[in-house]
């Protein structure tokens, strides 16, 4: 299945990349510094909109990405892990010992673990114990299990010692799937097991892993709930809120970063489609990773980065890098998965022509790679 999905990104990629080119072609740069070509008058400027990368602005947009990171877990996680108990479950394996009546107890011996001589809970819940008969046992805890025993021993043996435990926890799991190193099933136990955990059990995640998009699918009796952990946030600046106490039947899946693209374009030594890294990406380093722009050629005061939002809004940002002061507001400035860089070699009074060209490429990329994400959920 990742040779395919692997292979339809790539070739997302290439067709992402040649056509952005293509509508691009139409704005060609004359002599002096003029744009040749129509205006494309079917783009409405009024979805637009253009920001002035400096201190403030980047200062804002980051904490605004912040702000708008996954869906934090309402509950907190200690709180959970203090009150976790292990609720019994059919296809358990209890082992029950009843002090100074080795009669009641199957000895495991050398070759025979508890698991093997313990006592299953059958399908309809129950397990079968001398002089007790049938106990209900699910959605218990051992304690629990303990006193029932306990009370019901008490009628035949006096002042009876049990001790239970479970041997074998069989009846509940979760799943690990997508870019980890051990994909497959993982038993929940007494030891409660977070995200964080199962991810370790995993053997950690692949190269190509997107930390940012981790979907937690969760069944209920309402149906299956999916969220969205970012991975970054939990292991770079140790959000705690993005891990999470699993249950039964929870989905972790872990995406490609196949969707991590950054596309540059324009007045640069070498365009490209980049993909970003578990740390992100900043501006100057897709620049920097695209081999610089052409000082030559390109306008210092024309770097854009597009960023397809809601509703088709197209949101602009335009860097004026004559100074070379202004790379460090390049360096501030993350970008995200699907901005378009572009630097024009018009001078920044075309902007409005330029951007016409522009708007529809970072949209277009945007539903690319809805199409991509789509194709890999279904295979």
């Amino acid at each position: 299945m990742h040779n395919n999905n692997a292979k339809f990104s790539s070739l997302t990629k290439r067709l992402a990349i040649a056509v952005g080119f293509s509508l691009l072609a139409g704005c060609t740069v004359m002599p002096g510094g003029h744009v040749k070509g129509e205006r494309d008058d079917s783009i409405n400027m009024d979805k637009v909109k253009i920001t002035t990368l400096t201190n403030d602005t980047i200062a804002q947009l980051n904490g605004q990405f912040e702000s708008n990171s996954p869906e934090r877990i309402s509950v907190k996680l200690e709180q959970q892990l203090e009150s976790y108990q292990y609720r019994i479950g059919v296809g358990d394996v209890l082992s029950i010992i009843v002090w100074d009546h080795p009669e009641l107890t199957t000895p495991a011996g050398q070759f025979r673990d508890a698991a093997a001589t313990g006592n299953p809970v059958r399908a309809n819940g129950t397990i079968f114990y001398p002089y007790a008969g049938n106990v209900k046992v699910v959605g218990k805890t051992a304690p629990e299990v303990r006193l029932l025993l306990t009370k019901a021993l008490s009628k035949t043996i006096q002042s009876p010692q049990v001790d239970v435990s479970v041997a074998a926890f069989q009846s509940q799991k979760v799943y690990m799937t997508g870019e980890v190193q051990q994909s497959g099933v993982q038993p929940i136990t007494n030891v409660p097991l977070t995200l964080l955990d199962a991810i370790n059990n995993a053997g950690g995640l692949t190269e190509t892993a997107d930390w940012r998009n981790v979907t937690l699918t969760r069944y209920g009796n309402d149906g299956s709930e999916d969220k969205t952990i970012d991975l970054h946030a939990l292991y770079q600046k140790g959000e705690l809120s993005q891990n999470t106490l699993l249950r039964h039947n929870d989905v972790i899946h872990v995406a490609r970063n196949d969707a991590l693209n950054v596309f540059v374009m324009g007045e640069i030594k070498e365009p490209d489609t980049l993909v970003m890294n578990r740390n992100g990406m900043s501006l100057a380093q897709a620049l920097s990773s695209a081999g610089g722009i052409n000082e030559g050629t390109a306008d210092a005061t024309g770097i854009f980065v597009l960023r397809a939002g809601e509703q088709d809004v197209t949101d602009v940002y335009q860097l004026n890098a004559q100074n070379a002061v202004a790379m460090v507001l390049a360096a501030k400035f993350q970008l995200q998965p699907n901005d378009v860089v572009y630097v024009t070699a018009a001078p920044i009074a075309r902007w409005n022509r330029i951007i016409t060209q522009l708007a529809p490429t970072a949209v277009m990329l945007k539903n690319l790679s809805d199409i991509d994400k789509i194709y890999s959920t279904s295979n």
